[in-house]
């Protein structure tokens, strides 16, 4: 059974870039001169590619952070470094910034990576329970500040932020691909770097620190770095939610193994779901894509709510 799905998805991913609103002519992709051409290799095919990268970017994400804070609805916009991205991206669309939004967005990212930091340092009883809730806080604060963007904007500049918060594959070649695939292969081999520790912080806290794991500093490393590629990833295509969530539950009810065992089995279906999630946006006949994120949401909402209950009822 896991080898049909694991060939389902390879053939999936390869013919992902085959299908979309306009048909290709396969005959002319050898044609550099021809719209074929530039069709699939400038849009479709980095726009998979982008699609596979920052789903498995995500899902990775999503599955260390539940891990570290031992705590299942966890997900990679928990401490507020994609609302970040999102207010240093609609901070650049309200103040004519367009053409350098992702890099506001990432820097967005970044400053809340460097406050967050900050807070937590300072205070005298550290935790990484401490360490969500000023993400939480954080959040908040972003989403207010955001409101006020919104009331300063005008009406186009209201619908690019909304799209935005949306998530958008909409790219154009592979240079705006490259960081996210560099950040999420960075992240997985971390991710296989630190497993053994992960392993042990699975158990408990305490356990980890009788091993001889430094905790603290494991799980701030780790959480840095987690951070630092989910900037990356929202700079590039928007605040993707959902993924990160839903695919390493499914994925621990089908394997019934523990997150260690499935950081590439995560990553690489993450990247799948993200793929397929956008094939089907691509593909429903509407004038314009369907954002990835309604997307998402339609597919992973209710059959994650059908794993919580055929899982009770076992």
């Amino acid at each position: 059974m896991k080898l049909l799905f694991l060939f389902l998805s390879l053939f999936l991913l390869l013919i992902a870039p085959f299908f979309g609103q306009i048909d290709l002519d396969l005959a002319k992709l050898n044609n550099l001169a021809s719209m074929d051409y530039t069709l699939f290799f400038d849009l479709r095919l980095p726009r998979v590619v982008t699609a596979f990268f920052s789903g498995a970017l995500l899902g990775l994400s999503g599955l260390l952070f539940q891990s570290l804070f031992r705590n299942p609805l966890s997900t990679p916009f928990t401490l507020g470094v994609a609302s970040g991205a999102t207010l240093g991206t609609a901070f650049a669309i309200v103040f004519g910034f367009v053409s350098f939004a992702a890099v506001f967005g990432f820097f967005g990212a970044i400053a809340t990576i460097i406050i967050l930091f900050a807070i937590t340092s300072r205070l005298q009883s550290f935790s990484i329970a401490t360490l969500l809730l000023v993400g939480i806080a954080l959040s908040f604060f972003y989403s207010a500040a955001l409101m006020i963007l919104f009331y300063l904007s005008d009406e186009s500049q209201s619908y690019e932020i909304v799209r935005f918060t949306m998530g958008s594959l909409d790219v154009v070649g592979f240079k705006s691909t490259l960081p996210i695939i560099i950040a999420s292969l960075v992240l997985l081999a971390i991710a296989y770097k630190f497993q053994k520790e992960l392993k042990i912080l699975l158990t408990s806290y305490d356990n980890a620190f009788l091993k001889g794991i430094e905790v603290k500093k494991v799980s701030l490393l780790l959480l840095l770095i987690i951070s630092i590629a989910i900037g990356i990833a929202v700079s590039v295509v928007g605040p993707i939610g959902f993924v990160g969530l839903i695919v390493p539950h499914i994925l621990k009810t089908l394997y019934k193994q523990s997150a260690d065992k499935l950081l590439g089995v995560t990553f690489f279906y993450s990247g799948i779901f993200l793929v397929l999630c956008d094939l089907i946006a691509r593909n429903l006949g509407t004038s314009s894509d369907i954002p990835i994120g309604v997307i998402t949401s339609f597919l992973g909402g209710p059959f994650f709510i059908y794993l919580l209950v055929s899982r009770r009822k076992n």
